[in-house]
């Protein structure tokens, strides 16, 4: 997956690192890290701080700590040149030898990561986010491109640059998002559409559908279909009242359990591009080919929605 439209960008930083963060973070975006980890990494890690201070050291509001000889990431805060208490996941995403794409979602409560598009874990805010403006990385690592990633921007592949987009949402948070929830795609989708969908799968959840429709009738252009005890995220499409062949190959499920999510569906002029959670998931070649005929967006099952827009 590549960084697309970063605010901001760094590539093959040396290490150890020290960006500054223009304008600091805001809830909804994401930091993403790629790189690899060298045969005889013992540690790395990725500290979001107030400042860059040594003396007296700088706040640390995030400190994210893989460490390979315990097979532990350890997260932690520092205040007032004081660490708080460890959190402790004793799991190991990363691979010696490996590449990874790291993700940092930032959220008003808390940071989301996921690595290699599988969610890890979840860091309560323990410093005030507007403080954080500066991230530092250190220890036994290989950066290839640090990212700062906003709500709006699409990191999915080179081959859906969105720079062309109208930035217009048909709809936002401030409508009504109750399931089952449906909106009007106006005079139907074309090449370059994209459609946002951002919420959190229920507690226990079962399943969660996404359809896109033709405008009267059954007919289901796409219907994406994650279904969460058996870890599959289901492709398929309705029509002439009959469904059609399944897809369901996947690299890795990428929902959790009463985990936030944001999916990203882009329509390009053959098939739809589905990311979620920055990391791009699925190509789905189109069977219907009139794209205007796909009017009606709808979700329904085990999700609350946060925010819907098509742009």
């Amino acid at each position: 997956m590549a960084v697309f439209n970063p605010r901001q960008m760094f590539s093959n930083p040396t290490l150890p690192f020290v960006g500054t963060i223009l304008g600091g973070l805001v809830p909804g975006e994401m930091v993403l890290v790629q790189g690899s980890v060298p045969p005889d990494a013992d540690r790395f890690q990725i500290d979001f701080t107030c400042g860059s201070s040594t003396k007296p050291r700088a706040d640390v509001a995030f400190h994210f700590n893989p460490r390979f000889n315990k097979k532990c990431v350890v997260c932690n805060s520092l205040q007032n040149e004081r660490w708080g208490r460890e959190e402790i996941l004793h799991r190991m995403p990363f691979k010696v030898g490996a590449a990874f794409e790291l993700v940092f979602l930032v959220l008003k409560d808390c940071f989301k990561v996921a690595v290699n598009g599988a969610h890890l874990v979840e860091y309560k805010h323990r410093v005030d986010l507007e403080r954080v403006d500066t991230i530092m990385i250190s220890g036994r690592v290989r950066i290839q491109v640090l990212g700062v990633v906003p709500p709006a921007s699409n990191p999915v592949s080179p081959a859906a640059s969105l720079t062309s987009l109208e930035s217009e949402p048909v709809v936002s948070s401030s409508g009504d998002l109750r399931i089952p929830f449906t909106l009007s795609l106006g005079e139907g989708l074309s090449d370059r559409h994209r459609i946002i969908i951002k919420g959190q799968i229920n507690k226990n959840g079962i399943s969660f559908v996404v359809n896109l429709r033709e405008s009267s009738g059954t007919n289901i252009a796409l219907h994406l279909n994650p279904r969460m005890k058996k870890k599959d995220f289901i492709r398929n499409s309705y029509l002439g009242e009959c469904w059609g062949p399944e897809e369901k190959s996947l690299e890795c499920f990428p929902f959790s359990d009463g985990e936030y999510f944001e999916m990203i569906i882009i329509c390009e002029s053959q098939q739809f591009r589905v990311a979620v959670n920055g990391r791009h998931q699925l190509d789905y070649k189109h069977r219907v080919q009139d794209l205007t005929r796909i009017k009606q967006l709808e979700v329904l099952g085990d999700v609350s929605l946060l925010d819907v827009r098509v742009l």
